[in-house]
């Protein structure tokens, strides 16, 4: 897998190639898609998922992460070699659509305005089907999103949208209205989600997978708390699916300001 590249602002108004998820080295990214075919976004997709060479890409971005155990308690080297022994059976299992992910370990950080972000923690083998599904889906769906959205997006960051409103004022609009979606991530409604990721991705397979993740119990503490909504962050799918259930919301709108009469 290659180094970390950083992402570099493009010029508002342009539309910028996508490779997948962003720059390999954040947290969520992964470079170099696998290659796709004609047939990608159909029956069959789940098999391009569990291919060796995306799978070993996955697990290295999943190391190269060091994120934390989930509610197993497995670190990435005990993971790996769990793996080893059990794959064949995990993969049979992915494959006839039985798998089931392990529930998300929930935390809490604090936010820098105030209050608490729920943080959702998968175990390392879920992150790991998590991140090759990203790889392949992720080329699939960006291209799809608006060109005016710059969350969570590769190739795109905070600094592009920045550019894009200078450009907007430059152009002699003057009148921003921000919407801010609170607890978009935790409000998630599965059945909208799971609907527009089937017009995209008409893999059942995939798409039961996906469903199973969104599932997932939340641990807390002792508790196990059932979710029927939502999509926390921390798992690699998450930004992803937040995006595509976003899609088409406009985030913002602007107007030009009034001319002077002559």
């Amino acid at each position: 897998m290659s180094k970390a590249m950083r992402q570099m602002p493009g010029t508002p108004g342009k539309r910028e190639r996508r490779t997948g998820e962003a720059r390999s080295g954040s947290c969520l990214d992964e470079a170099a898609p696998p290659p796709r075919t004609r047939n990608d976004t159909g029956p069959g997709l789940l098999e391009a998922v569990l291919a060796r060479e995306n799978l070993l890409r996955a697990l290295k971005q999943v190391r190269a992460n060091k994120g934390a155990a989930g509610v197993d308690g497995l670190d990435i080297d005990q993971t790996a070699s769990m793996l080893r022994t059990d794959w064949s059976v995990i993969r049979d299992s992915l494959l006839k659509g039985t798998y089931q992910p392990q529930p998300v370990r929930r935390v809490m950080i604090p936010k820098p305005g105030g209050g608490e972000r729920e943080l959702g923690i998968p175990t390392v083998l879920d992150r790991l089907i998590q991140q090759a599904l990203l790889q392949v889906l992720q080329p699939i769906l960006d291209p799809t999103f608006s060109e005016h959205s710059y969350g969570f997006r590769p190739g795109r960051r905070a600094h592009d949208a920045v550019l894009a409103a200078q450009s907007f004022v430059q152009s002699g609009r003057r009148v921003v209205v921000d919407v801010d979606l609170e607890k978009f991530f935790d409000r998630v409604d599965h059945d909208i989600l799971i609907d527009r990721l089937r017009r995209k991705v008409p893999d059942p397979g995939v798409i039961r997978l996906v469903r199973a993740f969104l599932n997932a119990d939340i641990v807390d503490g002792d508790a196990v708390i059932k979710r029927t909504r939502g999509t926390p962050q921390g798992g690699p799918l998450s930004p992803l699916l937040a995006n595509v259930r976003s899609c088409p919301v406009a985030w913002c709108s602007w107007r030009k300001a009034p001319r002077s009469p002559a």
